[in-house]
């Protein structure tokens, strides 16, 4: 394995030495759970180990959490709290999922990220268990798909289900910073357009994948949940320095997302949904002209001009700006449908998907 950079070294260097103070000063350990998604022969389960100086209350993050552990979770993360965290570094975890037991650790952000085989749960929603020394005993919520599931959803977050009327820059620094949530408001049309598709299609997985940072999952657990989004695993990124550079590719990190999304559940075809307003259209029709047996379809939430010059600095779609520039936007096998909101998506995604089916009868 090639030397890892520099910049991982020097935030790693850091890291232990505010872990090694922090653990003189009396702080324990909490594990913090996400949703985790898999199939009925291997299952993602995902969580965090972090520092606390408080009890070590395990907090659920997850799609089945309560009303009342999400007011906890507010509570724990709010302002710069939730954003400047103190990760245990290559802590001791052990996860039992079903009839199987694994011993791991954590990795250098403090981040679980395990796949466990041999589960021998039925396609529904479960729970993983998750303990570390030190820390309260908490739960993962796990949704096992069947493996036949003809469709599911694939979902980003900015300017997509939310939207904030910020420059993209200062989307992070807002998230961070502002304790309350009010300012952020869902794009019309978008929960709506998604309970349609998951009530049509019983049983689906909704996956919203994002570059936002972990610290964020209660903030957008809660968005989605008062806002009536369907509830599903979220795909988020540990910011900061890698074993490769100073910050992580967020298109990489899509891209893997994708790509590992087919692996694990290859039998179901996705309809990936996202924006105009960054790399959405390119990231997907890539992954759909290098995988069009994973994709059932492509649907583009357009911006408005005044969104646009807020994502990018320009009132035209990067699209459009390619299609200026080649004289054309490239057609591909996988249909690709635009609107302005969720409520024109949803009528040209159920023109799209009743001539699949059709085709398919």
């Amino acid at each position: 394995m090639a030397r890892p950079h520099a910049a991982a070294l020097l935030e790693d260097a850091l890291n232990r030495r505010v872990e090694s103070v922090l653990r003189g000063r009396g702080w324990r350990t909490r594990l913090v759970s996400h949703t985790g998604y898999g199939s009925p022969q291997a299952a993602r389960v995902l969580g965090r180990v972090l520092l606390t100086q408080g009890p070590a209350d395990a907090t659920s993050v997850d799609a089945t959490s309560q009303d009342a552990e999400l007011e906890e979770a507010e509570q724990e993360q709010r302002g710069w709290r939730a954003f400047v965290t103190a990760p245990a570094m290559n802590a001791p975890v052990e996860i039992t999922l079903g009839a199987a037991t694994v011993a791991s650790h954590t990795d250098r952000a403090g981040l679980i990220d395990l796949t466990i085989a041999g589960h021998g749960l039925e396609p529904g929603w479960h729970e993983a268990t998750l303990r570390s020394p030190d820390a309260e005993e908490t739960t993962a919520a796990v949704l096992i798909v069947d493996p036949e599931q003809p469709i599911g959803l694939v979902s980003d977050i900015d300017d997509t289900v939310i939207t904030t009327m910020l420059p993209r820059p200062l989307i992070a620094a807002w998230n961070t910073f502002v304790q309350h949530e009010g300012a952020r408001r869902a794009v019309p049309g978008m929960a709506t357009m998604y309970r349609s598709l998951m009530e049509r299609y019983p049983g689906a997985p909704i996956v919203y994948v994002s570059t936002g940072a972990w610290n964020t999952a209660p903030t957008l657990t809660r968005f989605l949940k008062r806002h009536g989004y369907p509830l599903g695993p979220l795909l988020l990124t540990d910011w900061g320095p890698t074993n490769t550079g100073w910050f992580r590719s967020g298109q990489e990190h899509k891209r893997q997302c994708l790509a590992r999304l087919a692996r694990e559940l290859p039998n179901t075809r996705w309809v990936l949904i996202g924006d105009d307003g960054q790399h959405d259209p390119k990231i997907y029709g890539d992954f759909a002209a290098s995988s069009p047996d994973h994709v059932e379809a492509i649907a583009i939430r357009e911006l408005t001009p005044a969104e646009q010059v807020l994502s990018h600095g320009l009132p035209l779609s990067n699209d459009e700006i390619g299609e200026f520039l080649d004289g054309r936007r490239p057609e591909g096998a996988v249909p690709d449908v635009r609107a302005p909101d969720g409520y024109g998506l949803l009528h040209l995604l159920r023109q799209v998907l009743g001539r699949a089916e059709a085709r398919e009868a």
